[in-house]
């Protein structure tokens, strides 16, 4: 979801200007989703490299996300939408955390999508921590080096529950993955367009899955 700052930038604003609007193309890209009949929807909302940004950018961002989370529950239960969070929750300040719990007890059991919010995530991280973890089941003698496959690889990522992702979007004219799920994307499709992400609305969330269903997917094969 990127181009906020930009956005604010045209409009003669600071930042936080931008990422506030940009909480309401959130929401549409949701329920257009939803919509659309995607059964899961994944949005790359802060990256590991974010704390890079100036002190007062992700101070506000950090009240940001924690304020939406809990605004967001009642339009999420309503629209049958199940929401999950993936990334290095435990390091995310505790107001976050605590909307974070609260989101997980209220969404519905019973769902039709599965939003996936990516939180303090990178997947240079995520992939080095689920090495870790097939390590320490080696020195333990539970599994043999030889029997470490993709399937129990692709267990001990933060998506293992899930589906790899079919289509890739990202908005604002950038053309590059910027670290994130670099195992999971391998044969997704990608779609990128110039427009902003505050100004990204349901008619440019419709035409990118109309394009991606145009697409033919042969996964190396002929």
């Amino acid at each position: 979801m990127d181009g906020n700052g930009r956005w604010a930038k045209q409009q003669q604003q600071e930042r936080l200007y931008g990422h506030n609007h940009g909480v309401d193309s959130v929401r549409t890209a949701i329920k257009t989703a939803s919509k659309l009949g995607v059964e899961f929807l994944t949005l790359y909302t802060f990256s590991t490299e974010n704390w890079a940004r100036p002190e007062d950018e992700v101070a506000g961002l950090m009240t940001l996300l924690s304020s939406t989370i809990l605004a967001e529950l009642d339009m999420l239960k309503q629209e049958g939408i199940k929401i999950d969070f993936i990334g290095n929750i435990q390091e995310m300040p505790q107001d976050v955390q605590y909307s974070i719990q609260k989101a997980k007890e209220i969404t519905p059991d019973v769902h039709k999508m599965t939003l996936i919010i990516a939180l303090n995530y990178g997947a240079r991280e995520e992939i080095v921590n689920a090495t870790k973890e097939i390590a320490k089941m080696v020195k333990l003698n539970a599994i043999q080096p030889e029997n470490i496959d993709a399937n129990l690889f692709q267990q001990k990522l933060y998506t293992n529950k899930y589906p790899d992702p079919d289509l890739l979007i990202r908005t604002s004219g950038e053309i590059r993955l910027s670290n994130f799920l670099l195992w999971q994307l391998s044969y997704a499709e990608m779609y990128f367009t110039d427009v902003l992400w505050p100004d990204f609305d349901e008619t440019q969330m419709t035409e990118a899955v109309k394009e991606y269903a145009n697409r033919k997917r042969r996964y190396g094969k002929l």
